[in-house]
């Protein structure tokens, strides 16, 4: 007697795999009758079909890990970002003085350096400094 296309309509119901699916010897005849799934869980509820226990090891739920403070990404700053737009703004300036020979290279090294360590608060500082430079 095959019961192959039976099985299969027992896995498919229940979410299994054929090999868990087991059909008590006394009941094989009630069990060739079904035809819809309905007829499959009605003889689940009975008894004459059984579904194996999953064997061998279970899946290991993954733990949750913390974030360490290297897997963080951190935002930039605001106070870096005011630091950039301010140099860069400043380094501008410089150039179109020097594009327009206002002003001279050992200047220019010396002011860029200032730029650098933050000594000019604005564009308009940097020119107020420069005019009492020049007077």
């Amino acid at each position: 007697m095959n019961l192959k296309t039976k099985k299969e309509l027992a896995a498919k119901t229940f979410h299994v795999g054929k090999e868990r699916i087991m059909f008590v010897k006394e009941r094989l005849e009630e069990i060739k009758e079904a035809i819809t799934k309905q007829d499959i869980r009605d003889l689940h509820k009975e008894g004459a079909i059984k579904i194996k226990e999953i064997k061998g090891r279970k899946k290991i739920v993954n733990k949750k890990r913390k974030t360490s403070p290297g897997k963080v990404r951190q935002k930039v700053n605001q106070r870096k970002r005011d630091y950039v737009i301010m140099t860069r703004k400043l380094r501008k300036h410089l150039k179109e003085l020097k594009s327009r020979g206002s002003i001279s290279k050992e200047e220019i090294k010396e002011l860029r350096k200032k730029i650098r360590n933050k000594a000019f608060r604005s564009k308009a500082h940097l020119k107020e400094f420069l005019g009492g430079k020049r007077k």
